[in-house]
């Protein structure tokens, strides 16, 4: 949480120009000989030598504020913080009252070693001198909000047990910006390595890639990089794969193609290989810095971070959404609710849709970047972002953070103990800030008879609304496919390709194990006489033939289907349990079938392409001594009678 830390020592730095050029706090010749050659030094970044000038006109005269305060600038630049709190406190004692700056210096400083006590006494102190710039005193007071936070905070600590990865993941290098698939089997990732590994400690001998593993046996494998075509020469960063590791969406820096500083590139996985990146281009990528994205599970929504103009100040956290033509709409800032005058980025949105995870060093929090969590409201605002709390969030920098489908577990880098750098660490993300679980179903599509794989389209719709949820295809080369589904509501999945009958299945999750996956293999059958397909959202009330209103998607499915094959006609049959009398059944099940095809033919379809029968109880899928059975029993089908 540096904030404007920079800033404000520069105005630092400033004043001890002014003063070596005019008057300074010492009228020792000698001391003044140093610390001038010190300020040459510092212009020149020689950090090492200008301290040791400076330390020498210190000992020269013991009252320099001048050199005290330098010294501290300096040391700050040099890496050494605690160092540089040590000479602001020095300045104080010699003079408390000397340069009140220091004082806004010095608890920023403080507050990023983690001394929020001695930060809030400091930032106070700072804040009682009359004569302060607006910008200085806006800093100052989100310090003051900071440091009261943070104080509360630790005495008030969250439950937190971060493991790390291992070596498999984790190596000497920095590893961070994991990516998780939604089964929790592929693990992508960051890895920052030397480009010359005979010189590894060389200035900006540095190159990121990507590099992934998979969960086997209950570990994960030694890492692999995911190669060319998207790890290349230069640098390829902060990524973003979809929840079924098919899809990647990541940063690149510095490219021919690109629009500005950074922008955002995308690549399509079918079977084993990764299509060459591709500029996501205009209106996503400007002239600005896009960077970090997170695509929703269902693939409409890309979040990132970017400072182009219109924001709230620094990176700002923006969303655009996938049209039907398949571009993106132009990205809309994510607002107040979210944004700050600071910095807001790396976000993350949990495939409940409605979960967002983030950094910010612009709301109250522990450090440099804290993480935090926001929840979407039903007029698309946001839910004030609540800080994930300490140790989670230290003094350190927290950025990066995803969580599992299920919302239990929660990946994330820190330079906490580890194999070396940044490590990336998972930890059970306790009660209060986890998401909705999400479930999903995972499985192949092939051809009945042949078992060819196909690549075949998913529709998942949200019954009670009628819409769409999850668009989705399966694999080109391997027919496999992994959906979200979202607890909380009952979804209608449809599989369909051109060819084929299509598939239907009912997803009820609104009671239940949400976190069960459904694993499930998809036949197509080849649209053919005499075959058969069960429409599993079909509804009535009990003892009803009216058709309910969360029929509409299966209908219109339908529909689809005959328009699509003008040459067919179909038979559609109604079935029933074995409660009841036999008659009861039979003309209850024709009544539901005739409800179906008077829809069909009063939306444009041929009467003479469709019949309808009533079989009642007499042809079973399932053993009607179960509740389970029965519910099965009662169904929709339609069957193929010639095309």
């Amino acid at each position: 949480m540096m904030r404007n830390v920079f800033l404000l020592l520069f105005i630092v730095l400033s004043y001890g120009n002014t003063y070596a050029q005019n008057q300074l706090s010492t009228k020792s010749s000698k001391a003044i000989k140093f610390y001038r050659e010190a300020m040459a030094n510092y212009n020149l970044m020689y950090y090492d030598e200008a301290i040791k000038n400076l330390k020498l006109a210190i000992e020269t005269d013991k009252k320099f504020i001048d050199a005290y305060i330098l010294i501290g600038e300096v040391n700050i630049d040099n890496g050494n913080e605690k160092d540089a709190i040590r000479y602001f406190i020095e300045s104080i004692k010699i003079n408390p009252d000397f340069f009140p700056l220091v004082y806004s210096n010095l608890a920023y400083l403080e507050f990023n070693n983690g001394l929020y006590e001695d930060a809030l006494i400091h930032i106070q102190k700072f804040l009682s001198y009359p004569k302060k710039s607006d910008n200085s005193k806006k800093s100052a007071e989100t310090l003051l909000k900071s440091c009261e936070f943070a104080i509360n905070a630790v005495k008030n600590p969250v439950p937190f047990n971060p493991v790390n990865l291992g070596p498999n993941i984790n190596s000497k290098n920095d590893e961070y910006w994991p990516s998780l698939s939604a089964d929790e089997q592929t693990l992508v990732f960051t890895r920052l390595m030397p480009i010359n590994s005979n010189n590894p400690d060389a200035f900006r001998n540095r190159q990121e890639d990507f590099y992934y593993s998979t969960f086997k046996d209950g570990q994960w494998t030694p890492s692999q990089p995911v190669g060319p075509p998207i790890n290349t020469p230069g640098n390829e960063g902060a990524q973003s794969i979809s929840a079924d590791g098919k899809f990647m969406v990541f940063t690149g820096c510095d490219r021919r193609d690109g629009y500005g500083s950074c922008d955002l590139y995308f690549s399509r996985k079918e079977g084993d290989k990764w299509s060459v990146p591709q500029n996501m281009g205009r209106p996503v990528n400007t002239s600005a810095k896009e960077t970090q994205p997170s695509l929703s599970a269902d693939g409409k929504t890309l979040y990132f971070s970017s400072n182009r103009p219109n924001g709230k100040g620094g990176l700002d956290i923006w969303k655009s959404t996938l049209k039907d033509n398949g571009t993106w709409s132009e990205p809309e800032n994510l607002g107040d609710s979210i944004n700050t005058s600071f910095d807001e980025q790396s976000p993350f949105i949990h495939p409940d849709n409605k979960t967002l995870y983030f950094s910010s060093n612009g709301w109250p929090g522990l450090g440099r970047f804290d993480l935090f969590v926001s929840h979407k409201k039903d007029d698309d605002t946001w839910t004030t972002p609540k800080n994930l709390g300490y140790p989670i969030n230290t003094h350190f920098n927290e950025e990066g953070l995803i969580v599992n489908a299920r919302g239990n577990k929660a990946y994330y880098s820190s330079t906490r103990d580890g194999e070396g750098g940044r490590d990336l660490f998972s930890f059970d993300l306790y009660n209060e800030v986890r998401p909705d679980p999400v479930s999903y179903m995972k499985g192949k599509v092939f051809d009945a008879e042949t078992y060819f794989p196909l690549k075949a389209h998913f529709e998942l719709t949200d019954l009670a609304s009628n819409t769409v949820v999850t668009d989705a295809w399966s694999d080109a080369v391997d027919g496999t496919f992994l959906i979200c589904i979202p607890s909380g509501k009952d979804y209608a999945l449809n599989v369909n390709k051109n060819g084929y009958l299509f598939y239907s299945d009912h997803f009820t999750m609104t009671t239940g194990d949400f976190t069960k996956p459904f694993l499930k293999d998809v036949p197509l059958q080849v649209i053919k006489v005499g075959e058969k397909v069960i429409m599993r959202n079909i509804f009535f009330d009990y003892d009803s033939y009216v058709l309910k209103p969360e029929s509409k998607s299966e209908l219109a499915k339908l529909l689809v289907f005959l328009t699509d094959n003008p040459k067919l006609t179909i038979e559609i049959s109604g079935h029933t349990d074995n409660k009841g009398s036999a008659e009861y059944n039979k003309k209850l099940s024709e009544n539901r079938a005739l409800a179906v095809v008077t829809f069909l033919i009063n939306n444009s379809i041929d009467s003479k392409r469709i019949t309808s029968s009533g079989y009642g109880d007499t042809q079973p899928i399932a053993d009607n001594d179960t509740d389970e059975g029965r519910a099965l029993n009662r169904r929709t089908e339609f069957k193929v009678i010639s095309r």
